[in-house]
């Protein structure tokens, strides 16, 4: 098999981007420039993408780090995509006071018909709607009564939907990842920085119980000074990746056709990039990957899939199990997993140590001195009184999915833009975080060859300043 040939090219136009993935999505084109073209070559175009875009550009506006929302009594939300995420986050925004969803759109007429009624139940006016295909978005965003666009569509239209809101004057939250191609995310940057719109990667495993209680013992030293964290994508997909149902199309099954590296970083490197404050204080500076033989898609096919099944034109190069090593400036170590294609039970990792102890989780148990002694893991849930985050201990019992960490992002970020605050994330952390998927491919290609991650900050990592930990806002 040639890796380097396309076997499979997936246009927006040859696949309704209405799925919207059930945990997060991920778009790719291809990892270079060249668009339609780099799509047939895309480890060639992913290495001339990424030696162009390693140098940062020159700023064409001021920085984005700690700038606040406008303060608004009400958040008009606009939505691109109700597929299976977007349908499920859409209860969370109706579900807060003082949140509009005024528009939605996905070309699926029978999914904005369900999102309607769902807006109509909640109490509020039939929303807008946009349904004449792919490109109709940009007809909501061009709205001039919405603040924030949410994006929750296949991964290859993030990075032109949250071009386009921002261009229109809209803030705008996209799910992971925001964009796959390095000079793509600089000019979400750029743009950013020269329209004064937040651009934020909706990480929604930041919100989670866990990872907010080990951010909160770790800003208070009880790790001591910090040395390594780990996070990873470890998701049994393969019964998804080959329903007929689940996603609409294949588009999910065929980028691992086309990449061989860490397709989905951001809900592991979120988290511990928030122990370790990238960006905030430490940076992170290069990445090293190594990759498996890809055999898990194709052995599932060879037992699952009846003959004739389309699945059978695809050659898969996806690496079965893609491990990363992220070095930072401060000389931090940081591990990424990513496997999607081989049976296994989920996790995240989300592990942090330091010079007086570590966390683990999958299951939680924690060992720090001088609380712990003998060598046994001790009991994680002790902390929770202390260190639980203010958002987990004001809603005890979220609503939604994912254990609640849902609903926390919602509420929280639609807090922010009603009281005028600085977002707990933005644009240099989606950039930071989504990083890897470019590069680990580069990297693997490479034989493990460090490749370098940009500084979308342009210097302003330098400077501490606040991010998800945060002080609860007075009344």
């Amino acid at each position: 098999m040639n890796d380097s040939r396309d076997e499979n090219p997936v246009s927006r136009r040859s696949v309704l981007w209405t799925a919207g993935a059930a945990g997060a999505g991920i778009g790719l084109g291809a990892v270079g420039t060249g668009g339609a073209a780099a799509a047939a070559a895309p480890e060639s175009a992913a290495e001339d993408a990424t030696s162009a875009a390693q140098d940062a550009p020159k700023r064409q506006g001021r920085t984005m780090a700690g700038v606040p929302f406008e303060r608004r009594s009400t958040v008009r939300v606009g939505i691109i995509g109700l597929g299976n995420r977007g349908d499920s986050m859409i209860d969370l925004f109706l579900a807060l006071p003082a949140v509009k969803v005024v528009a939605i759109c996905d070309p699926v007429k029978e999914k904005t018909e369900k999102a309607s009624a769902k807006v109509v139940a909640a109490g509020q006016p039939a929303p807008a709607v946009y349904t004449k295909g792919e490109d109709d978005y940009k007809n909501l965003c061009k709205r001039t009564d919405i603040d924030f666009v949410y994006v929750a569509t296949p991964w290859d239209s993030h990075f032109d939907m949250a071009k386009t809101a921002m261009l229109d004057g809209k803030h705008v939250g996209v799910e992971c990842p925001i964009a796959l191609q390095l000079d793509q995310l600089w000019e979400l940057v750029d743009l950013s920085e020269r329209t004064r719109r937040h651009c934020m990667q909706l990480e929604n495993c930041c919100y989670g119980k866990n990872e907010m209680r080990v951010l909160r013992m770790a800003h208070a030293g009880k790790f001591g000074d910090l040395l390594h964290g780990a996070g990873a994508y470890n998701h049994d997909l393969r019964g998804l990746m080959f329903s007929p149902t689940y996603y609409e199309g294949p588009w999910r099954r065929l980028w691992h056709t086309r990449l061989r590296g860490d397709l989905y970083p951001n809900h592991g490197f979120g988290p511990v990039a928030n122990y370790m404050d990238l960006n905030r204080g430490d940076r992170a500076v290069s990445i090293t990957s190594v990759g498996s033989p890809a055999l898990g898609l194709a052995e599932y096919r060879a037992e699952h899939m009846p003959p004739g099944d389309p699945s059978w034109k695809e050659s898969y190069i996806e690496s079965d199990r893609t491990i990363s090593l992220v070095q930072t400036a401060k000389g931090r170590v940081i591990r990424l997993e990513h496997d999607v294609s081989t049976p296994h039970p989920y996790s995240r990792i989300n592990s942090l140590g330091g010079t007086r102890g570590v966390f683990e989780d999958y299951p939680s148990r924690i060992y720090i001195e001088p609380d712990h002694a003998n060598h046994q893991w001790g009991d994680f849930s002790k902390y929770a009184a202390e260190f639980d985050h203010w958002l987990w201990k004001e809603h005890a019992d979220p609503p939604g999915g994912h254990g609640g960490m849902d609903y926390m992002l919602v509420f929280r970020l639609m807090q922010c833009m009603q009281l005028g605050l600085v977002p707990d994330f933005d644009v240099y952390d989606a950039a930071t975080w989504t990083s890897p998927v470019p590069l680990s491919h580069l990297s693997i290609k490479a034989k493990g060859m460090p490749q370098q991650i940009p500084d979308f900050t342009r210097g302003e990592w330098k400077k501490s300043r606040p991010g998800m930990d945060s002080e609860k806002p007075k009344p």
